[in-house]
């Protein structure tokens, strides 16, 4: 924990569970709070480390990480102020700005990107040994699906339908990913998936006590996803990662710190300047941000903020 942690107050927030971590330092009309996901996965440590490179470098401003349901729900709770930052990727957010997909009722967004971050993986993993060799295999199966909120599930729902599955195919658990890989480790799911950065905390914890494997994807289904969904990448996540027998072959998305757009340009200056202006002690705080390009910070595909286009463009 990055934090002297006085107390840990929990609230339902549009149907998720949000806790604020409140600081020793107290609270602030300057502090601000940043949507990170559950504990488990990788955006919460790459919040943490956000929160203290602000808490260092940013003027005249603090910032607390907040435990969230993850991607699909930060664009929310930005829009509706109850954070005031927070993390997704390139997909989720141009559906937020148009108000479609799992944003119809929220209807069109003005979120505005401070910068790109790590990849995100669709973490597709088994026992070894177990019988689950394709996508295919997942039919009829008990999955462990990340939180209701997160942004594995519609991730899920997209490569299901490479193999001609849809989520009423499998059974799903709403977990948390730490709890998900837990219950995979204890074989009371068959399969667990997470949309993390890798390595992630989740996977990590589960192989150390069994082996796991990759379920594999085809080239043509990968081939299919690329040209289908634009925003994602294949990504390679080497074998020695989770001490597997093989690479695993995923697919990934870009994610980025988002924002309101009625965010002050000083202030999201700041945080911009205080991110992207110490990269090295950036990564010395999260591994993840080794797998960050803040050149990247140009080609998202939201508007950048005024005040992070300034730090850019300077």
């Amino acid at each position: 924990m990055l934090f002297n942690v006085s107390k840990t107050a929990a609230r339902t927030v549009t149907g998720s569970l949000l806790i604020a971590i409140s600081t020793s330092f107290g609270a602030s009309a300057d502090e601000l709070r940043i949507g990170t996901a559950s504990q488990g996965g990788a955006f919460y440590p790459v919040g943490q480390a956000i929160s203290t490179l602000v808490n260092k470098h940013a003027a005249d401003t603090t910032m607390v990480p907040i435990v969230t349901s993850g991607s699909v729900e930060n664009p929310r709770l930005v829009n509706s102020k109850e954070v005031d930052l927070g993390i997704t990727n390139n997909n989720l957010a141009v559906l937020a700005n148009k108000g479609v997909g799992p944003y119809k009722k929220s209807g069109a967004m003005e979120l505005r990107a401070l910068g790109s971050l790590h990849f995100s993986v669709l973490h597709m993993m088994t026992l070894d040994g177990a019988s689950i060799g394709s996508i295919a295999d997942l039919k009829g199966k008990r999955i462990a699906v990340g939180p209701a909120g997160g942004g594995t599930i519609p991730f899920l729902t997209q490569v299901l339908g490479l193999a001609g599955l849809s989520m009423d195919d499998i059974t799903p658990s709403f977990l948390s990913y730490g709890d998900g890989f837990s219950q995979l480790a204890d074989g009371n799911v068959d399969a667990a998936f997470a949309l993390s950065g890798y390595p992630a905390g989740a996977v990590m914890q589960a192989q150390a006590n069994k082996k796991l494997k990759f379920i594999p994807m085809t080239s043509d289904q990968v081939e299919t996803a690329l040209g289908k969904y634009p925003n994602y990448n294949r990504v390679v996540v080497p074998a020695a990662t989770y001490n597997t027998d093989t690479d695993g072959t995923l697919l990934g998305v870009n994610n980025m710190l988002i924002t309101d757009a009625s965010l002050d340009e000083k202030t999201a200056y700041e945080i911009t300047k205080a991110i992207y202006g110490n990269m090295d002690e950036f990564r010395a705080e999260n591994a993840l941000a080794n797998q960050i390009d803040p050149a990247r910070s140009l080609t998202l595909k939201i508007p950048l903020h005024p005040g992070a286009a300034k730090f850019f463009n300077e």
